[in-house]
């Protein structure tokens, strides 16, 4: 694993946008995306198996997030800014590549997609579709507006296991992972989330109502490989249905998994890659 930064301009200022990169600099390059609160350390175990067959793979941190700068205005944190610092670290590789993208990063994918001109190749939705439901991203909106701190490592990841509990079935160990790269030193010594709390401001305003994404999901047309949580509230079951009645799209449900699968076990990896190898 190799440690990046970039600098991009957004709001008239640069800021700094941090990756992680697995494989081989001469392979085929996979950007993975993460969710609202997450961050790239999220796919190190994807990333390393991909790496293993010869792909580069490059994890940003979304803006807010992470390694990544905080951005100075909490109107800041939305797609289209995440788009803006994205577009920066594509313009490097300068060529095809594929996507992977769990909820938020899977917008932000759809939004690169649909652009003319753009790179993606092959693209992996995690739990994220035309249509997210109110009382899905009310939902979101509940925790992501706490203001957290806490005394140790061990109570970080407790609140971990009880807010990300629709991952799946994950270990100990990748709870621990999770929690190790999910924090930040507060002032007083106790531990935050590694995310600025700012984000939640932008996010919040949009959780009023449905979130309609269908005339951005009509513009994507590379193949698509849509992961389904069974027991999911943002993708809901009709929703990924219509999406894959696209010729293009293979839809995938996993049964006992909420929003989103985690992308941590054999099984998960194994749909991954088998679908960006084609």
């Amino acid at each position: 694993m190799r440690e990046h930064r970039l600098r991009y301009l957004l709001g008239g200022a640069f800021h700094s946008l941090a990756w992680t990169e697995w494989g081989p600099p001469e392979g085929v390059p996979v950007i993975c995306v993460h969710g609202l609160t997450r961050n790239g350390r999220d796919f190190d175990v994807l990333a390393a198996a991909l790496a293993e067959q010869g792909r580069r793979v490059l994890c940003p941190d979304l803006p807010g997030r992470g390694a990544s700068a905080w951005l100075p205005h909490p109107a800041l944190y939305t797609p289209p800014s995440y788009v803006v610092a994205l577009a920066h670290l594509l313009a490097r590789l300068d060529g095809p590549v594929d996507w992977v993208g769990t909820s938020l990063g899977g917008i932000c994918g759809m939004m690169v997609a649909a652009g003319q001109g753009h790179p993606i190749r092959r693209m992996v939705l995690n739990d994220i579709g035309a249509r997210v439901p109110a009382t899905a991203a009310a939902r979101i909106a509940t925790y992501v507006r706490e203001a957290l701190a806490f005394d140790d490592l061990a109570a970080l990841e407790a609140h971990l296991r009880a807010v990300h509990a629709p991952f799946g079935k994950l270990s100990d160990e990748d709870w621990r992972h999770m929690a190790q790269h999910s924090h930040r030193m507060l002032p007083d010594g106790r531990l935050g989330m590694h995310y600025d709390p700012a984000i939640a401001v932008p996010f919040e305003q949009a959780a009023t109502g449905p979130v309609d994404l269908s005339a951005l999901w009509s513009l994507v047309q590379v193949p698509v490989l849509l992961l389904h949580g069974a027991e999911s509230d943002i993708l809901e079951e009709e929703t990924a249905r219509e999406m894959a009645m696209r010729p293009a799209v293979e839809l995938v449900t996993l049964p006992g998994i909420g929003h989103a699968p985690a992308l941590v076990d054999a099984a998960q990896i194994g749909l991954v890659s088998r679908f960006l190898a084609a």
